[in-house]
């Protein structure tokens, strides 16, 4: 997106980011600093990230750390005083971890989101952006389930929110290559060690995206939203099969061990885990329409721009695009890692 526009966005925002210490709300803290807001908070559980992104942004004098959980309404409340803008990122996002303490999930990605809206609300802050995940879509998952609630509260905001002027939509995307929790730091770790490269089932296939699409994502989100509408990016799909083999091939050499010499190792999927995801479903896309790089879903919260038109596509599903081969994924991976 055109720097003018994003830093005529941000120019005298101030600006608060939930998840702020985690892998997506640590690159947005980042990626808005550039755009010279007025002030940035920083709203985070964990204060051993908190120091070590404060120590790596000293040198910025527009930003503020502040401890605290979304689990905590009054705590949310004191920190979006006088805030125009909230990214809400934080969330619990390991599948296998949401199975197996399935109300601590609720307690953050769906309590925890109406707890920001509420305070958002309370505040009368400008736009509020919920970001969110594919297992969101058709969920099968704890996670994917307390995700898709915390869209449809997101959205559902814009109903109830009365004379008060503030936007609420959501932003959702597949995987992030090179999260933390995700799967290539873990791939990268294992070959490294000589192996072997634990798969849960090679066959599964998976969008993925580079931080810093996602949070381009993010940001346009933020500037084109005027409520109840879902961004979804267009992005690349992989077989974790093809990635594991990629990855061997590529960093393999580079530890001293020949690609033959790292075994793969079957383990079966986990708990909540399916053979494909969705970003969209079929029922979604027939209220949804089409840029060059993402979908756009409306509502009836869409401020009338819901509309009766043909489903532009059968929903958007890893399972039914065509997947990047090894070379197209070894090119994604030097390009974004």
């Amino acid at each position: 997106m055109n720097k003018e526009i994003l830093e005529e966005f941000f120019r005298k925002k101030r600006v608060l980011i939930s998840g702020g210490t985690g892998s997506i709300g640590s690159e947005l803290v980042r990626k808005v600093l550039q755009y010279n807001p007025e002030v940035v908070r920083v709203f985070s559980r964990d204060e051993s990230k908190q120091f070590e992104l404060q120590q790596e942004l000293q040198g910025h004098k527009n930003i503020r750390f502040l401890i605290g959980d979304v689990r905590d309404k009054e705590r949310l409340k004191r920190a979006m005083e006088d805030i125009n803008l909230v990214f809400h990122a934080a969330a619990l996002k390991h599948v296998p971890a949401c199975e197996y303490n399935p109300f601590e999930a609720v307690k953050t990605n769906v309590l925890g989101t109406q707890n920001v809206i509420e305070a958002a609300l309370d505040q009368e802050i400008e736009k509020m952006i919920t970001i969110s995940t594919d297992k969101a879509t058709s969920p099968i998952s704890v996670m994917g389930a307390t995700k898709l609630l915390a869209e449809r509260l997101t959205i559902s905001a814009n109903y109830y929110k009365g004379k008060r002027k503030t936007i609420f939509s959501c932003v959702r995307f597949g995987n992030v290559l090179d999260s933390r929790g995700s799967v290539v730091p873990v791939f990268r770790k294992q070959i490294s060690q000589g192996g072997p490269v634990t798969i849960t089932d090679p066959a599964m296939t998976r969008f993925v995206i580079s931080i810093p699409k996602a949070i381009d994502l993010v940001l346009k989100a933020a500037i084109q939203a005027r409520g109840g509408e879902i961004f979804i990016l267009k992005m690349p799909i992989l077989s974790i099969g093809d990635l594991a083999q990629a990855m061997i091939e590529e960093i393999a050499p580079k530890n001293g061990y020949a690609p033959k010499e790292i075994n793969v190792k079957i383990i079966g999927k986990r708990p909540g885990e399916r053979a494909f995801e969705e970003l969209m479903s079929e029922n979604e896309a027939m209220s949804a329409y089409e840029t060059e790089d993402m979908f756009v879903v409306l509502n009836q919260a869409s401020n009338g721009r819901l509309r009766e038109q043909k489903p532009i596509r059968k929903g958007y599903s890893s399972g039914d695009e065509p997947l990047l081969t090894k070379e197209e994924i070894k090119d994604l991976l030097k390009e974004n890692l």
